[in-house]
C-alpha cells in the first residue's frame, strides 16, 4: 500500500512543481522556476519509489 501513497505524493509534487516552474518563467523569477524544477524532479523520484515498491511487494 506504501507504493499508491508514494505514486500520489510524487505526482502531486510533479504537477505543483511545474506550476512553480511556469509561473516562474512567466514571471521572470529564476528562484521559483528551479524551486519549481527541484520539486518537479523530487516528484518523479517519489513516483519510481512507489513503483519499486509494487514491484518487489509482487516478487
Amino acid at each position: 500500500m506504501g507504493e499508491l501513497k508514494d505514486k500520489a505524493k510524487g505526482h502531486a509534487d510533479t504537477m505543483l512543481g511545474e506550476v512553480k516552474r511556469g509561473i516562474g518563467k512567466a514571471t521572470n523569477n529564476p528562484e521559483l522556476e528551479a524551486k519549481g524544477a527541484a520539486q518537479k524532479m523530487k516528484g518523479q523520484a517519489e513516483k519510481a519509489k512507489g513503483g519499486v515498491k509494487g514491484t518487489l511487494n509482487k516478487l
